[in-house]
């Protein structure tokens, strides 16, 4: 039988696709990671969220550019004004709720499925991840779902998509709660941290889908796997701070360009 073509055969075809869809490696490499890999890491950024109608943060249209960050996105705003704050991100939830995954999203699930040692680590707090079926997922900047007690530190499941008279509070200990959201100035969770790297230090593949860089996290992730032996394919329509240290880069959006890296994976393995 006939081999299928795949992603990476035809954009070895001109030069002006190669530019538009990949560098650094342009042979069937990532493909051939792919399909000989056991462990696989995929870390993920808003960009891979942006088809699924929820805009990333910077840019004209993005989440910041109608908001300061230091009103809502950072401790001593929730302090000053905890009620706008609750607001603010409860609107979020509202509009996450109406958004559906993308076929960037069915594929990483689809990769939880079939490699035996899997991670999902994404920034996303939007769950859109968990919609589509990954159960393997760290989700390092928090949930917008989930609320966290400021006094017991218990994280629940926030009940409320519009805010109660009396705020919201801990089932637990009835004391005021926050947005169960990393803010700036805030660190990672020390054990999620050992778990990634832990992780990395042993993954086949890092694939970085849909994230910028400028929150540095995803970049020491990668070459941290890098450096333990991993490949590196990122998958980004633009140069990110990433780029430089993946081995292969996809440059078209998640939605188009992991579909088709998958199918070519899958076509190998026939």
């Amino acid at each position: 039988m006939k081999r299928q073509e795949s992603v990476l055969d035809r954009i070895k075809e001109t030069p002006d696709e190669r530019e538009s869809m990949m560098t650094h490696d342009t042979e069937n490499t990532a493909v051939y990671k792919l399909r000989e890999a056991r462990s696989v890491t995929v870390i993920t950024g808003a960009g891979v969220s942006a088809e699924s109608g929820i805009p990333t943060f910077r840019g004209p249209d993005g989440t910041w550019s109608n908001a300061k960050i230091e009103d809502v996105a950072t401790p001593e705003g929730f302090q000053r004004n905890p009620q706008m704050v609750w607001e603010w991100y409860l609107r979020r939830r509202n509009e996450y709720a109406g958004a559906q995954p993308n076929p960037a999203h069915d594929v990483i699930a689809a990769m939880e499925q079939h490699y035996p040692e899997f991670l999902l680590v994404t920034q996303n707090i939007d769950t859109l991840h968990t919609r589509a079926g990954n159960r393997k997922v760290l989700e390092i900047h928090g949930n917008i779902n989930q609320a966290r007690c400021l006094r017991c530190d218990t994280v629940f499941e926030n009940p409320h998509f519009t805010l109660p008279e009396n705020s919201i509070t801990c089932p637990k200990c009835h004391a005021p709660a926050r947005p169960h959201i990393l803010w700036f100035g805030e660190m990672y969770d020390p054990a999620q941290l050992e778990q990634i790297n832990h992780f990395l230090a042993a993954t086949d593949v890092v694939l970085v889908v849909g994230t910028s860089g400028v929150v540095t996290t995803p970049v020491y992730f990668a070459l941290y796997a890098k450096q333990h032996g991993a490949y590196v394919i990122e998958v980004n329509p633009n140069v990110s701070e990433v780029s430089k240290d993946a081995h292969c880069h996809l440059r078209q959006n998640a939605g188009v360009a992991l579909p088709q890296l998958w199918q070519a994976v899958m076509a190998e393995e026939q």
